[in-house]
């Protein structure tokens, strides 16, 4: 007769006669394969680890390039610039390198005035890009024939200093970049009186001063209007004109430039270097 004051365990087995302890089995609870697989979750978290670690090496690199292009440009604003890219690779090429520093204040005026008539008549008004230049080369090339380009001299005193000629729009990018950079850091006269110093006048020849110790046999100090307007004229293509016996259009675009020294000097289109 069952004790209706005992308590009913349906779970649990009859205790053994032998007074063996009771062990009460519990089933074990399964989850979903897709609830107790970990490893969809750690691959997630590993892409978003691996593409935070790309953002943080791409934003240093950039900071990094910021801050050495800005040192850079600061120390040329007070050191002359030893040596260029292009220097580099007349040297690589086998050509020797002459070259011979000469400040603004020593260099005849002409000098200046005739870089600003053969290329770049805003040079003073400007802040780095010559807008209406850039269209009318653009328009002028459209039509064909020989190409002109609209960069001033802000822009070909970046290129060779910074950067090397080629290199395409990627050059083009970042000569921009360095074009706003020494326009703020330098200012017009250490801008023209570094582009007067590398531009390349022949032949692994750079500067005007060297380019007019190895045409004219003097300085360049003391340049007349017609020396000036034919080393001016041998700049666009440096490797390919020559400013002794000038032929063709170098002689025609020297004389034109020539010229046009006296225009500049006139209505002051050199006035942020004087």
């Amino acid at each position: 007769m069952t004790d209706p004051t005992r308590p009913d365990f349906p779970d649990t087995d009859p205790a053994p006669s032998s007074g063996t302890p009771i062990r009460i089995t519990r089933a074990a609870t399964t989850l979903p394969a897709e609830e107790s697989d970990p490893i969809p979750a750690r691959r997630s978290a590993k892409r978003h680890s691996l593409f935070r670690r790309i953002v943080t090496i791409a934003v240093k690199a950039v900071l990094c390039f910021v801050l050495v292009s800005v040192l850079w440009v600061l120390l040329y604003r007070f050191v002359a610039p030893p040596i260029t890219f292009t220097m580099v690779g007349d040297m690589i090429g086998g050509h020797s390198v002459t070259k011979g520093w000469m400040p603004l204040a020593k260099i005849d005026p002409n000098m200046a005035r005739a870089a600003i008539a053969g290329e770049d008549a805003r040079f003073c008004t400007h802040r780095g890009f010559d807008i209406a230049a850039i269209e009318q080369a653009y328009k002028r090339n459209a039509k064909g024939g020989r190409i002109r380009g609209g960069s001033t001299i802000s822009q070909q005193t970046a290129k060779n200093v910074f950067l090397i000629q080629g290199g395409g729009y990627p050059r083009k990018a970042l000569e921009a970049y360095f074009t706003v950079l020494i326009e703020n850091l330098w200012g017009k006269r250490r801008i023209m009186e570094v582009y007067l110093n590398v531009a390349e006048t022949g032949i692994g020849t750079y500067g005007v001063n060297a380019g007019s110790l190895r045409y004219f046999g003097h300085d360049a100090s003391d340049l007349s209007p017609a020396e000036a307007g034919r080393i001016a004229a041998v700049l666009p293509l440096p490797k390919k004109r020559a400013a002794i016996a000038p032929r063709g259009f170098t002689k025609r675009h020297g004389n034109s430039i020539t010229r046009w020294v006296g225009v500049v000097r006139n209505d002051g289109l050199d006035a942020c270097l004087r």
